[in-house]
């Protein structure tokens, strides 16, 4: 029987509602079952030392290596945080909790900031934190903005005014940092919003790079849980950071970690710490994909050196000037800020990242120490140390002009209260 047109589209349209139906009723996939793992018991303590107001007397408590000595630079500096050391010996310094940045310049050349060689130069910043100069301009990171200033001569800055926006929520890591790059593009940090667990914002726990106008960006390293402290080296160009890993986790895991930061790399948090170990004290069911936490760990970057746990990095800079002993030059220095969740507390201290012949980080060794002690059963500290310096420009402090014998560290902040150089005494 010949079919008309119209019995053709019936037939075809009956055809297609049957499939559909079919469809619907048809079970849905399963969602996938995390897999086990078997239970796990974590021993932590919370356990912060009490603070000190820094006096004069307790200077003699910090150590250095043999040949070292330290000075105050200045006190009564609030909620001092990081530090940005021009080419003139200014210095910028940004105070989170108040949200400004302070211009410091000993321009009496007396080794000392005085009160009256420092001022406000920014304000009504929320979570005013790291800072970088690019021709002419301050560029400094808040909770959820870039800001960015004209640099006058004398060390003023113009009224700041937006040069990106819309970054993540602050959550338990306000602390940002940026830096800019040799490829011409700005990177900056945005850490987690909680201590251990995945969150829904994809620039969360991570490193962005954004584009010279502020107008763009791309989530250029992940998987980092608060990567303050970061920057090329001077020699290979590798760009390392340095990562704080998640708290209540016992006195030991996960250490903190060195990183060679690299793009489109996962470097683990919350699943793995280290070289790719599985942290056992985080929830399998939150792994993208229901695989196992191994399986998961193979795929992210491993770290290049490991540090104390909890010891929480908080700047990163390189030497590389040539007042120290050779063998300093190109190393990295890192500010420990200190722990707060450990037995034995660790960090409260500026460590050294030893570089071998090749330019490879070799090891991390204490530098600066003794701002954290024990007195009878209590632990007690006078310095939450944080600060840094401009990454190529180190040591260029008044003193040095006038004293060559004295190889000077750049400055590092604690507590908040005095800004401290290090130097090395010439061998005799």
């Amino acid at each position: 029987m010949r079919h008309t047109p119209l019995s053709v589209f019936t037939a075809v349209l009956s055809a297609a509602l049957v499939s559909a139906s079919l469809a619907q009723t048809a079970p849905p996939t399963p969602r996938p079952l995390p897999p086990g793992e078997p239970p796990v018991t974590v021993t932590a303590t919370r356990n912060e030392p009490t603070p000190l107001q820094f006096t004069a007397d307790k200077l003699s408590l910090l150590k250095v290596p043999a040949g070292f000595t330290l000075k105050v630079m200045a006190t009564g500096l609030g909620n001092a945080r990081m530090l940005h050391v021009m080419p003139d010996g200014g210095i910028y310094l940004s105070r989170r909790a108040q949200g400004d940045v302070w211009y410091l310049k000993d321009t009496n050349r007396d080794g000392q900031i005085s009160a009256t060689e420092r001022r406000q130069v920014a304000q009504n910043m929320k979570q005013a934190h790291g800072m970088d100069v690019r021709n002419g301009k301050m560029y400094v990171v808040g909770e959820k903005t870039i800001w960015v200033m004209n640099i006058a001569r004398d060390g003023s800055l113009s009224v700041p005014r937006v040069f990106a926006d819309g970054f993540p929520d602050a959550g338990q890591h306000p602390a940002r940092t940026l830096k800019w790059g040799p490829d011409g593009y700005l990177y900056a940090s945005f850490g987690s919003t909680n201590n251990d667990a995945p969150t829904p914002n994809p620039e969360e726990a991570t490193m962005l790079r954004i584009s010279p106008d502020g107008k763009t960006r791309e989530v250029f390293a992940r998987g980092l849980r608060h990567t303050i402290g970061f920057g090329w080296h001077p020699v290979s160009g590798v760009l390392y950071g340095a990562d704080q890993g998640s708290d209540w986790h016992g006195d030991n895991i996960p250490p903190e970690e060195l990183n060679v930061i690299e793009r489109g790399k996962n470097y683990g948090w919350p699943f793995c710490y280290g070289d790719k170990q599985p942290d056992p004290y985080v929830n399998v069911g939150n792994i993208p994909g229901k695989i196992t936490k191994a399986e998961y760990c193979a795929g992210t970057q491993g770290s290049v050196l490991n540090y104390t746990a909890h010891a929480a990095a908080i700047a990163m800079n390189y030497y590389t000037g040539t007042q120290f002993p050779a063998e300093y030059r190109n190393d990295a220095f890192i500010a420990f800020r200190g722990s707060w969740n450990r037995s034995e507390p660790s960090g409260y201290e500026i460590a050294r990242v030893v570089f071998d012949a090749q330019n490879r980080p070799e090891r991390i060794e204490p530098f600066i120490t003794g701002f954290v002690y024990q007195d009878g059963d209590v632990w007690k500290q006078f310095g939450r140390v944080a600060g840094g310096g401009r990454r190529h420009v180190h040591g260029r402090q008044p003193a040095v002009h006038r004293r060559p014998e004295r190889r000077h560290l750049p400055r590092a902040v604690h507590r908040g209260e005095l800004t401290c150089s290090a130097s090395r005494e010439s061998a005799p």
